[in-house]
């Protein structure tokens, strides 16, 4: 499927819109991408069919672009010679049967001088004389630029004295590629072959192979000359064949030109190879952030965990604001600081692989923000566990084993020793010896005491630490905070590849879609063939 130009343009300045908002191109790229001229030489005229050639004089001050026009008319059109050495205004001769409809977008009418013919040979040409374009005179450079985009034939006018102008010669290497070209060394009754073979080799150099250069005179005399010559090519050009030609390299031309931008455009916001680079540079940005901040954590730590136990005992009804002083304790405006100096870093980085760093920064606010946050929750929810749960497992299971002791060896020291009374009472009875005296009631008293007071000392030495267990709850809870912050950076990172790698994607495709179609190849050249040395190659 081939692309219009027009709709490739409109593409690209959606895309370019939208990239410029997301901040994947700065407004210099953008504004490239939005800035193209559509201008045409059929867009002066309001029908998709056949169409004249549009053939335009155009050389520096006085060497003689109208007395040319005013010959190929056979009668004076534009004003030439004594009359007018600077030309400041556009001339047009073509057939009367011929409308331009749409004049140039900032043309002012009174800077357009109209004259019609009715030479049936030259029915499908329309002639346009150029003003000066090396003139001081601005309006006279804006009237040359605002009609070249119309051009098909640029009728390249010099003097043996003026063929070396560097300003014209400036305006031949922008524009050569855009226009089919015919050179005209005129005033040849005052020229040398040194300066022909001269002008040759300069057009060469610009990348003509074989230019067409006509050596004419535009005064009254009989030196021989080749105007002939360039009426005879010019005519030849004048058909729908050639017309339709230059439009389709035109087409191409301004599709190259448009892929070339989109290209520069990939430079700009990098591979994907590189983009990926961006994971592993905060990676080892947040390795490094990660020790400061734990090392600058060890005072903050111990502090809160002291807090905390003192308490313990009412720390669910801590208000708010408390909860926040304590959470302020740890995460404060030095680990902000140490936290917002790694982003940073991490953009700088990214910046010096050539990456755009925008869409990365207009998501680092909202995690700036939101660190602070991660840090109170996680140490609050694992403090909380801590203290709900002093003393690690096998701690936790010996002293539910030294309670178990603390009940039931006290009941069986009472028993034993009530078993001991029951038979003792009765063996007495039988044996009528004494009964149990005084020692086995001392004896048996600290037994139950001890089988009580062994175990009730175990638990109280070693009641597990409420100072410790926050210790503990509060470090957990912050490596859990640094790998979830850690974790939002990643995440942030990966759709932000993501963007990158769509926007890559939709480039891609308009700049694919810019090839499609494109069957234009130039001839070889030949003397048959005249259009195949009028163009750049």
């Amino acid at each position: 499927m081939a692309y219009d130009y027009s709709e490739l343009v409109e593409k690209t300045k959606r895309w370019s819109e939208q990239a410029l908002a997301a901040g994947w191109l700065n407004p210099e790229a953008a504004h490239t991408l939005s800035e193209f001229d559509i201008r045409t030489p059929e867009a002066l005229f309001n029908h998709n069919g056949a169409r004249p050639l549009i053939v335009a004089f155009m050389g520096g001050t006085g060497v003689g672009k109208s007395s040319l026009l005013n010959r190929l008319a056979g009668k004076a059109i534009a004003k030439s010679g004594m009359e007018r050495p600077t030309s400041r205004e556009v001339t047009l001769f073509h057939h009367q049967s011929v409308a331009i409809h749409n004049l140039p977008e900032k043309m002012p009418v009174e800077k357009v001088r109209v004259a019609q013919h009715d030479d049936e040979a030259k029915k499908n040409i329309v002639w346009i004389d150029m003003p000066d374009f090396d003139s001081t005179e601005q309006s006279n450079k804006a009237l040359v630029f605002e009609w070249l985009p119309h051009i098909d034939v640029l009728i390249y006018v010099v003097s043996p004295e003026r063929y070396r102008d560097e300003k014209a010669w400036k305006l031949l290497l922008s524009e050569g590629h855009r226009h089919a070209w015919l050179f005209v060394l005129n005033q040849w009754d005052r020229g040398q072959q040194t300066q022909y073979e001269d002008f040759k080799l300069q057009l060469g150099q610009a990348g003509f192979v074989e230019p067409i250069i006509f050596k004419t005179v535009c005064g009254e005399t009989t030196y021989p000359d080749e105007f002939a010559k360039l009426e005879s090519t010019i005519l030849s050009l004048s058909n729908q064949r050639v017309v339709a030609e230059l439009e389709q390299r035109g087409t191409q031309i301004r599709k190259a030109e448009l892929k070339q931008k989109l290209q520069a455009s990939l430079q700009l916001l990098g591979s994907p190879s590189t983009f990926k680079k961006a994971e592993d540079i905060w990676q080892k940005q947040w390795r490094i952030t990660t020790t400061q901040l734990q090392q600058g954590f060890v005072w903050p730590i111990q502090k809160l965990a002291a807090y905390y136990a003192d308490h313990a005992a009412d720390l669910i009804s801590l208000s708010g604001s408390s909860s926040d002083q304590t959470t302020n304790a740890l995460w404060d405006d030095w680990a902000q600081a140490r936290f917002g100096d790694a982003l940073d870093q991490f953009i700088v980085n990214v910046d010096q692989l050539g990456l755009p760093t925008t869409p990365l920064k207009s998501q680092l606010p909202a995690i700036r923000n939101k660190a602070a946050k991660i840090v109170h929750a996680q140490t609050e929810l694992h403090v909380r566990q801590a203290l709900a749960n002093p003393g690690n497992v096998l701690h936790r299971a010996f002293l539910k084993f030294v309670r178990f002791c603390e009940i039931f060896l006290p009941l069986a020291a009472i028993s034993w020793v009530g078993y001991q009374v029951f038979i003792g009472y009765y063996e007495s009875n039988s044996t009528h010896e004494h009964y149990l005296g005084v020692d086995f009631a001392i004896h048996s008293s600290l037994l139950i005491v001890i089988s009580w007071l062994i175990p009730w000392f175990i638990l109280k030495k070693l009641k597990p630490s409420l100072e410790t267990s926050a210790l503990r709850g509060l470090n957990k809870g912050l490596d859990n905070a640094i790998s979830m912050i850690d974790g939002e950076v990643i995440e942030m990172i990966e759709n932000v590849t993501a963007q990158h790698a769509k926007q890559l994607v939709q480039i891609a495709d308009i700049s694919d879609q810019c090839s499609v179609g494109d069957s234009y190849k130039p001839e070889q050249i030949s003397n048959d063939n005249p259009l195949a040395r009028m163009l750049i190659n």
